[in-house]
C-alpha cells in the first residue's frame, strides 16, 4: 500500500489545496472530508479558515492508508 509521499497523497494534497477536504474525499475518507470542508467554511467567516485549509493539505499529504 502506498505510504507518505506517494503519488496518491500528492494528488490528494493538491486537491486539498484548492478545496479543503477534497483530498480526504479523494482518499475515500468521507467523514474527514466533510469535517474539513465545514470547519474551513465556518472559520473563514472569522478569517481563520486558512488554519483548517493548511491542516487539510498536510493531513492529505501524510495520511497512511
Amino acid at each position: 500500500m502506498p505510504g507518505q509521499g506517494s503519488a496518491g497523497n500528492v494528488l490528494a494534497a493538491i486537491c486539498s489545496f484548492f478545496i479543503p477536504g477534497l483530498g480526504q474525499l479523494v482518499q475515500g475518507r468521507l467523514l474527514m472530508a466533510v469535517v474539513m470542508f465545514v470547519l474551513a467554511g465556518f472559520l473563514w467567516l472569522f478569517l481563520l479558515g486558512w488554519l483548517i485549509h493548511l491542516w487539510s493539505i498536510i493531513d492529505a499529504a501524510i495520511w497512511k492508508g
